[in-house]
């Protein structure tokens, strides 16, 4: 087997459990305890920055330490080699998410609305997830990979009618 390989393959697998990391973060962390980062993400307004972003900044410690952890000049003879390729993988992965949810769903960056297709599916799912009021409840967590938008809106539905989430009128649930 070459060489490159076994890093290709630890660099797509990261990539990939980023998502659920991502998921996961969003949803228990960032909609948690950690809402008080989060919450201008989810109110208007009309700054550059949000103190959301903060959350870039804690995935990229995540990247530059696996990068150190796998660095022998770094942690010298104790270096665990597949460290680098995933801090590779949390970079794509953070590059992906800048481009996906502040580019494409946020139009930070660029102004392009999909007619069709799965962008324009990630753009409904993530606009599903900014239709509730607050951090309780809530649809679509992942930043990349989004459901169909109809079960989102019914789950919605069911959140608003059991009390709880509280859904702007607009979402359409």
């Amino acid at each position: 087997m070459p060489d490159w390989i076994l890093p290709v393959v630890i660099v797509i697998a990261t990539v990939f459990a980023m998502e659920w990391v991502a998921w996961a973060s969003h949803k228990y962390i960032m909609h948690g305890w950690g809402w008080g980062w989060h919450r201008d993400h989810h109110e208007p307004h009309d700054n550059l920055l949000e103190k959301n972003d903060l959350y870039a900044i804690v995935g990229a410690a995540m990247s530059i330490s696996m990068f150190a952890v796998g660095s022998p000049m770094i942690m010298e003879a104790s270096a665990w080699w597949p460290g680098t390729w995933i801090g590779l993988g949390i970079l794509f992965y953070g590059i992906i998410y800048t481009l996906v949810h502040d580019g494409l769903v946020h139009q930070r960056y660029f102004r392009w609305v999909p007619k069709r297709g799965y962008a324009k599916r990630l753009v409904q799912a993530h606009k599903l997830h900014h239709a509730t009021i607050g951090k309780e409840g809530g649809v679509s967590f992942g930043f990349v990979l989004a459901r169909d938008p109809v079960k989102l809106k019914a789950e919605l539905k069911r959140q608003r009618e059991a009390g709880i989430a509280v859904v702007r009128d607009s979402a359409g649930a």
